[in-house]
């Protein structure tokens, strides 16, 4: 057997013959020797060979894209969408751009109604293999199609991520401990006779079968639906268990070990020793970064992803390169619009090779799942072009303009961070939002904290807040040195006021998170009945 048929059967989960043969001989024999087991042995030859192919696509990511871009053309010529869009003339993406324009999901839905309706060939070939339920802001439930030849981009690259930080550090040892990834459910209902639920719990039926005695919680904790519920019984899995890495959306994560610190008294590390490697995506890291190692009691490495229900754009390859590497060779095919144009009815639109460093982009993809154009609500920031590494920035409906002043959640976060940081607090979650003044008094931007434990002053807190968004965004500098706004007020959020805030619009757990932004007073108001003076 050659080496890539070795790994290749690695990879599906699959022992070769040949060691099977040497059993109780060579291999086995030597791993007692060395005291080693079979996970973290395998994992080390499989991760230099990913490590290698990963860093040659660096090389390769624009002919990459361009390869990609003229194989979904191929495919989308014979597609109900792209005969009604004329994709049969289309040759050059100059030509695309005047075909297709960008879209949201509003304008995919009739499409996707023809899926359900149970027609073939409508945005690719043939019928999806799975929807990926999600709740839209203003779509309501959307139903993201998942097709034979895109899960592989679902699957894939978390699983890159990490080989890329075996092979960087050297650290196998993880492999052989207990994993958790907090997740939505895996059951899975059927719309239209198509698999459909949560893309945590379809990615959960993919986990190879060499990592299903490692993964926890069990499946039936998984299907529990009630959050709360659902956390105590994945303490109860876990809590004598040997974890090593831990994976989901930061604050749920922190909600997880708050139990475990609670029952036990001791710190997270203290309970899991060979607790290693934390594992997540979904909100920017940095607000979240300092309590949940407060909670652990030590620093462990973090790998970082970039994922959606649309797909998966982003990893952290490196733990010392800054920013994610974008997924170029993976089935999509990416447009970048500069943010401030994302509205704009013919906004300019552009490919990889054109981006530049330090620009605020709007994430546009084409992909082998069937959309076109789609305009995923996401901004990035390319951090670095050579390679191709960025960061999420926000959403593209997540700002505040109400008095044109355009702050993004980039903006906010790192003021925040960099407040607590110089004030040595910890902030447990926070969102801000316009306040409109109707009677007498200037407007002002308000900003709902829960803080882990306070500021000593709450106004020396509050005034270098506003001095790093100052600094971070000049409309809003010019606002309050103009006297058109006044300065931010904060108003602190009781204990858990989140929560009960997720949990009163049923919201809790899963990959839901607080928007950090809002152009209107929504989430505002609703959260108005858990802040302190109340």
């Amino acid at each position: 057997m050659d080496y890539q048929s070795f790994i290749a059967c690695i990879v599906q989960g699959e022992m070769p013959s040949f060691i099977f043969a040497t059993v109780e001989t060579q291999w086995f024999a030597s791993l007692r020797f060395f005291d080693m087991k079979i996970k973290s042995f395998l994992a080390k030859p499989f991760a230099s060979y990913i490590y290698k192919g990963i860093r040659r696509e660096m090389e390769s990511a624009v002919a990459d894209q361009e390869k990609i871009f003229h194989h979904l053309l191929k495919v989308g010529r014979n597609t109900e969408f792209g005969k009604e869009t004329g994709l049969e003339k289309v040759n050059s993406y100059e030509e695309y751009k005047q075909a297709v324009p960008i879209r949201d999901y509003e304008h995919l839905r009739p499409w996707i109604d023809k899926i359900k309706e149970g027609r073939h060939n409508v945005l690719w070939k043939g019928r999806p293999i799975y929807f990926a339920k999600t709740s839209g802001t203003t779509s309501g439930t959307k139903y993201i199609p998942i097709t034979k030849d895109s899960i592989p981009n679902h699957i894939n690259t978390a699983r890159n991520a990490l080989l890329c930080y075996m092979a960087e550090t050297g650290n196998t040892a993880f492999a052989d401990g207990k994993m958790i990834f907090l997740s939505g459910s895996p059951e899975l209902e059927r719309v239209g006779g198509i698999p459909t639920g949560r893309l945590s719990g379809i990615v959960n039926h993919h986990v190879p079968r060499y990592l299903r005695t490692n993964q926890l919680p069990s499946y039936e904790t998984n299907c529990l639906e009630d959050w709360e519920t659902k956390l105590n019984k994945i303490v109860d899995e876990t809590f004598n268990q040997n974890m090593t890495l831990i994976s989901g959306i930061p604050p749920w994560m922190q909600m997880y070990f708050d139990e475990l610190v609670k029952r036990s008294g001791k710190k997270v590390g203290e309970l899991f020793p060979n607790f290693s490697v934390m594992v997540q995506g979904g909100v920017n890291f940095e607000p979240y970064k300092s309590k949940l190692f407060e909670s652990i009691g030590r620093k462990v490495a973090c790998i970082e992803l970039f994922p959606a229900s649309e797909g998966f754009f982003a990893f952290q390859d490196s733990q010392q390169a800054e920013g994610l590497l974008l997924n170029s060779n993976s089935g999509i095919f990416y447009e970048f619009v500069t943010a401030s144009e994302i509205f704009n009815e013919n906004p300019t639109r552009l490919t990889l090779k054109d981006v530049k460093a330090g620009e605020n982009y709007a994430l546009i993809i084409n992909s082998n799942a069937g959309l076109w154009a789609y305009n995923l609500g996401d901004t990035v920031k390319f951090v670095s072009i050579n390679p191709y590494r960025l960061v999420v920035t926000g959403r593209t409906k997540h700002f505040i303009s109400a008095f044109g002043e355009h702050v993004i959640g980039e903006e906010v976060e790192y003021s925040i961070q960099k407040a607590a940081e110089e004030e040595s607090v910890h902030i447990t979650e926070f969102t801000v939002a316009p306040f409109v003044s109707q009677k007498e008094g200037r407007s002002y931007h308000e900003w709902f904290i829960e803080f882990e434990n306070k500021p000593r002053d709450m106004h020396a807190f509050a005034v270098k807040l506003e001095e790093n968004l100052r600094k971070k965004n000049v409309y809003y500098d010019d606002l309050i040195s103009g006297n058109i706004l006044s300065p931010l007020k904060i108003t602190p959020v009781r204990k858990n006021g989140f929560i009960d805030y997720m949990k009163s619009i049923g919201k809790l757990g899963g990959q839901n998170k607080v928007p950090r932004l809002s152009n209107d007073r929504k989430i505002a108001d609703e959260l108005a009945r858990w802040a302190e003076h109340n």
